[in-house]
């Protein structure tokens, strides 16, 4: 029976949810989550539950917020003064936007909150913070 090891190109399906039971991320049936094992694709903690699996065998992971989106960092919410967006532009919060940095660099924030003479902006990853769960299903090695 082959296995799953180092180098090898797998097919997997997963069901990913929260603590609280929320699904934050499936493959579709027709999308699977294609990754060659050691090429840093996906966690690490992902590829080393994958490694020694058969196709068709399923496991059940979680990988803890450290080794996923890492904690959430207060240094990644900055706060705007709300002059420096146009007054035309409706910003709203739970709206995504891509924010220019001197020096050339860019990021997508969430807006977090908006006050009458400031601007909220969070760069964390959404799920920063979180440990994640995986329900994996091995659907193919090459």
């Amino acid at each position: 029976m082959v296995r799953a090891q180092q180098g090898s190109t797998v097919t997997v399906h997963y069901i990913g949810t929260l603590d609280n039971g929320r699904i934050f991320h499936s493959t579709p049936d027709e999308e699977p989550l294609v990754f060659t094992i050691g090429q840093d694709q996906v966690f690490p903690a992902l590829e080393r539950a994958v490694v020694g699996m058969a196709v068709g065998e399923t496991v059940n992971i979680l990988i803890p917020a450290a080794e996923a989106y890492g904690p959430r960092l207060p240094e990644n919410i900055l706060r705007v003064d709300r002059a420096h967006f146009p007054a035309e532009k409706e910003i709203m919060v739970g709206q995504k936007l891509s924010i220019g940095f001197s020096g050339g660099g860019e990021r997508v924030m969430l807006i977090a909150g908006i006050t009458e003479t400031e601007v909220t902006l969070d760069g964390n990853h959404p799920l920063a913070g979180l440990d994640l769960t995986f329900a994996l299903r091995l659907d193919g090695i090459e």
